[in-house]
């Protein structure tokens, strides 16, 4: 197949790239470079800011020159915190830039359609495991660029597109050196990063409701977020679609401090915590059922968190 990946020398597009090419699909990368890598990925990247005035235009020409059978769509800001400083700027690119890519796809008849969501969307649920049913409340910029995005994909069935929604939860993991998370976005690349500065990993936030105090996540190796999405197209070349949205995680949740914990015996350091205030946005407990996408897609994790932050560790060492 070919398909055209947006933010596709991110950390989860070249991902999602190595493993298209290693299953004989021919992926064409478009991305801006300010976090992504253009080293990560064997092949040409066209870069481009899909927010920007010209974007629709040059996709266009992109989609002209080669017939692509889906889109996987990764291309994003994705910082809780930012967004929360900077709303605009996430609804600019996020939102303009996603509404950019669906005018040219609808212009040259593309359509079918992956769209990079988020766990961020629930918000704060009440709840041990979030399934897909569970309304949508989310309480940062970031998680509602994803809603508005995934509302987006819902209306633009009304020109023939088909769509899937990949609502990851903490992605995280390595497959190779080459693919390493190095933007210091999330927490485990972080607090590598601030121990081979010889820093003390922050842990924000020790008062949540949760049995130690910090946050709890669902941490989802990239490695199996990448054959979701492979995935996902394949559920798309069906005649029928019963879902267009499915969460990707494991089921299981692990604290901030467990996976810590993790990363000391990766390391080797027994280095100490520093605690801090919690930021403006996070929700205390947010673990994915995953039900749907194992019956539904086949997906089922095959990492589990010590792989996870051992894959991290080693690959940025």
């Amino acid at each position: 197949m070919k398909l055209l990946v947006t933010g596709g020398a991110g950390y989860i597009g070249a991902h999602v790239v190595a493993l298209a090419q290693q299953a004989g699909h021919e992926p064409t990368i478009v991305d801006d470079l300010v976090t992504g890598v253009a080293a990560r990925v064997d092949s040409e990247v066209i870069k481009l800011s899909l927010g920007a005035p010209e974007a629709v235009e040059r996709l266009s020409e992109i989609m002209r020159q080669t017939k692509f059978d889906a889109v996987i769509h990764l291309a994003a800001r994705k910082q809780v915190g930012q967004s929360v400083e900077m709303p605009e700027q996430y609804y600019l690119d996020n939102i303009g830039g996603l509404a950019n890519l669906l005018l040219a796809m609808r212009a040259n008849n593309v359509l079918k359609f992956v769209f990079s969501s988020s766990a961020a969307t629930y918000g704060m649920p009440e709840v041990d495991l979030v399934t897909e049913g569970q309304p949508p409340k989310p309480i940062n910029p970031y998680g509602e660029t994803k809603l508005i995005g995934e509302w987006m994909v819902a209306n633009a069935a009304n020109w023939g597109l088909r769509g899937v929604n990949l609502r990851y939860f903490n992605v995280a993991g390595c497959a190779s050196s080459q693919l390493a998370d190095t933007a210091e976005l999330n927490l485990i690349p972080i607090a590598i990063a601030q121990l081979k500065r010889g820093e003390q990993p922050i842990v924000f936030g020790t008062d949540y409701p949760t049995p130690d105090g910090s946050c709890i996540r669902d941490y989802v190796h990239v490695g199996d977020l990448a054959k979701a999405h492979l995935m996902a197209v394949d559920y798309l070349k069906q005649p029928e679609q019963k879902y267009a949205t499915f969460n990707v995680g494991t089921g299981r949740g692990a604290s901030v401090l467990e996976v810590l914990a993790e990363l000391k015996k990766a390391s080797g350091i027994q280095f100490k915590e520093v605690l801090a205030d919690r930021r403006p946005g996070d929700p205390p407990r947010l673990v994915a059922n995953t039900e749907r996408i194992e019956k539904v897609l086949g997906f089922k994790a095959s990492f589990g968190l010590e792989d996870i932050v051992k894959s991290a560790w080693d690959a940025a060492n």
